[in-house]
């Protein structure tokens, strides 16, 4: 009987102690143990060694782990923990995925681009005695037309200057965010001013002298107070882009037609080309102006713009007729690499239809700048130009284009059909309902917006 207990009790001992052997063994190679075990080494080796690390190496590693492990399951490659972020791929996908999911709580947001800087268009003007009126009517063409904003530097005697200033202040607001002005007195930085003053009309010298006074400006568009705009002057400020490398100023010529032409009839003075240049609208890239040196037929290494005008003056005084517009004839003869020749349907004279119609592009294209010389625009001697003059400048800026403006020159030209202008009515009006319409879809039609 002993012998029997003594066998159950060493039986039961050796199945206790094989049920301990496996479970130990089968708890062992569980992962989740063995995870626990290998953390609990890791910690213990990295207490042991914490010591010896700088903190910024434990920060790293800290940085390590969670990149290979995050909480949600789905973790960014340590390696690459920014590639899908400077590619702008991962930040855009989750909030359009986000957006999916809860389309009335969250709109996912555009990726905004920087803005270039506004290009602001520059326009020069010299005006004095009588010229407030025309002055303020080109002025107003300009806007009524024109896309970029607008910076206008108006040269003015000093009794004007204030008038400028208030007839300005009352426009619309909603006209006077496309342009700002300034005011400057007449003056001259080389020789007699008075001198320069009556040169041909009074004033009209001071435009030589827009590169030295105005330092701070680029580019400039100079027109003389009789000019009107019947299309955009950013049509004619793009131009600056077809200047080659050696190119600084563009004009038109004087005339189509040689044979009838002032320059090649009757000067006494050296002059561009074949029939000179009309200087009444005249773009200019101050910058190279300013920094070129002008060859001339008084000094072999070439003078500055400010050096060669009194020299030249000096020299030429008792042949010219035109004054300012004769010195930029010598001039541009000496240097013709340096002008740029824009058609006359920039520039469009009387010249241009009261002794037959020629200039070929205003026949095709229409008038793009209406130059009223000769005092057209107060008298009865070119009607044609009259009708245009008036219209833009009795416009209300808040009226219809087309029923205000458009239509009245249009029933106007009718009354001049029986002039040397007036015969070729398409020529003032064909531009100017183009530009109507353009400018109606700029400020309209592009606007609407399409109901979903």
């Amino acid at each position: 009987m002993r012998i029997h207990c003594k066998v159950v009790v060493i039986a039961v001992c050796f199945g206790v102690f094989l049920l301990l052997y496996f479970l130990g063994g089968n708890a062992a190679d569980d992962p989740l143990l063995k995870e626990v075990v290998e953390q609990e080494k890791e910690k213990k080796e990295e207490d042991s060694n914490s010591s010896r690390r700088s903190p910024s190496e434990f920060r790293r590693d800290v940085a390590g782990k969670f990149a290979k492990k995050s909480p949600a399951g789905v973790g960014v490659r340590a390696e690459e923990p920014l590639k899908g972020r400077k590619e702008g791929k991962a930040i855009n996908r989750g909030a359009s995925v986000h957006a999916k999911s809860k389309p009335r709580n969250n709109v996912a947001r555009p990726v905004t681009k920087r803005k270039r800087a506004e290009e602001i268009m520059h326009l020069a003007v010299v005006a004095c005695g009588n010229r407030l009126d025309e002055t303020l009517t080109m002025v107003k063409s300009a806007l009524l037309f024109s896309l970029k904003r607008i910076t206008f530097h108006i040269f003015a005697e000093d009794p004007l200057a204030p008038q400028f200033e208030k007839r300005l202040n009352q426009w619309p607001r909603a006209v006077s965010a496309k342009f700002q002005y300034r005011i400057y007195p007449i003056t001259f930085s080389v020789g007699n001013a008075d001198e320069w003053k009556k040169l041909f009309k009074p004033c009209a010298a001071q435009r030589l002298f827009l590169p030295v006074i105005l330092k701070d400006v680029d580019s400039l568009l100079y027109v003389d107070t009789d000019v009107l705009f019947l299309r955009p002057m950013d049509d004619i400020w793009s131009l600056l882009k077809s200047f080659n490398s050696t190119q600084l100023a563009a004009m038109a010529p004087e005339h189509e037609v040689p044979k009838i032409g002032w320059y090649s009839r009757f000067a006494r003075h050296p002059f561009y080309g074949v029939t000179g240049v009309n200087s009444g609208v005249m773009l200019m890239n101050l910058t190279r102006i300013r920094s070129t040196m002008f060859k001339n037929s008084m000094i072999p290494s070439g003078l500055s713009w400010e050096d060669i005008l009194h020299p030249l003056y000096q020299k030429y005084k008792n042949h010219i007729t035109w004054g300012d517009q004769d010195l930029l004839n010598i001039i541009f003869h000496y240097n013709p690499e340096c002008l740029f020749i824009f058609p006359c349907q920039w520039n469009y004279r009387p010249d241009h239809c009261m002794y037959g119609s020629n200039c070929k592009g205003a026949e095709e294209e229409g008038v793009s700048i209406l130059h009223g010389n000769r005092g057209v625009y107060h008298d009865d001697k070119q009607p044609a130009f009259k009708v245009v003059y008036d219209a833009i400048r009795d416009f209300p800026f808040e009226d219809n284009m087309f029923q205000s403006l458009f239509y009245p020159i249009q029933t106007k030209f009718l009354d001049t059909v029986n002039t040397l202008c007036g015969r070729i009515p398409q020529v003032f009006l064909k531009q100017i309902e183009k530009t109507m319409r353009k400018v109606f879809e700029e400020k309209v039609v592009r606007h609407v917006r399409p109901h979903n």
